[in-house]
């Protein structure tokens, strides 16, 4: 990249952030861009300026609104005594889209991962302990990926409330074991939640 300008390599550099593109990707988006559609550039700006400064996060399920409470969570005709547990928004977006769930969700931003630094409270699993009370919940559904670090978190989650008179159960696994909730098709997704099973 030392044929590019000071300003063009740092654009370069900033767009390999982005999963899944590297730096040859990078350099053709930023081409794209600045040669192209300086316009499409300005109002993907501004529309990212625009999502950093008003989305954050759900005061109840902490998935990402640009209200306090997100649609889901202020839905009344949803069943809030059961509570799905995933790591990240696209996952409630997934599962949202086979129409088949109508509780509620708790997203904990990750999953238990020792070597990263990841434990329980980078996860917020106070505040799912805390939602479950609140919630007076019946079933806590675990849909954490079914990755080693995935089947971790599921396994200490159930733990969690072992004690309690409350159904935990886990997602089937219809979804192929490594993968990622948000690529997996809808009806796979639709049936991995009508064969899920009590693990408590």
């Amino acid at each position: 990249m030392s044929q590019f300008s000071p300003l063009m390599r740092k654009l370069v550099e900033s767009l390999t952030i982005l999963p899944g593109v590297g730096p040859k990707s990078a350099q053709r988006m930023a081409m794209h861009l600045l040669e192209r559609d300086r316009k499409g550039a300005a109002r993907l700006v501004a529309d990212l300026q625009a999502a950093l400064d008003k989305i954050g996060h759900c005061t109840s399920c902490r998935t990402l609104t640009e209200q306090t409470l997100c649609s889901i969570c202020a839905d009344s005709s949803r069943d809030a005594r059961q509570i799905c547990v995933v790591e990240n928004p696209a996952d409630v977006h997934a599962i949202e889209q086979t129409n088949t769930y109508r509780g509620h969700y708790f997203v904990l931003f990750g999953r238990l991962s020792p070597i990263d630094g990841i434990g329980p409270a980078e996860l917020g699993l106070d505040l799912l302990r805390k939602a479950v009370a609140d919630k007076q919940c019946s079933e806590i559904i675990l849909a954490t990926n079914p990755t080693v670090e995935g089947e971790a978190t599921a396994q200490f989650i159930r733990q969690m409330f072992n004690k309690e008179a409350i159904t935990v159960s886990r997602i089937a696994h219809g979804v192929p074991l490594g993968g990622e909730l948000e690529s997996v098709d809808g009806g796979t997704l639709a049936h991995a939640f009508a064969g899920r099973k009590q693990v408590n």
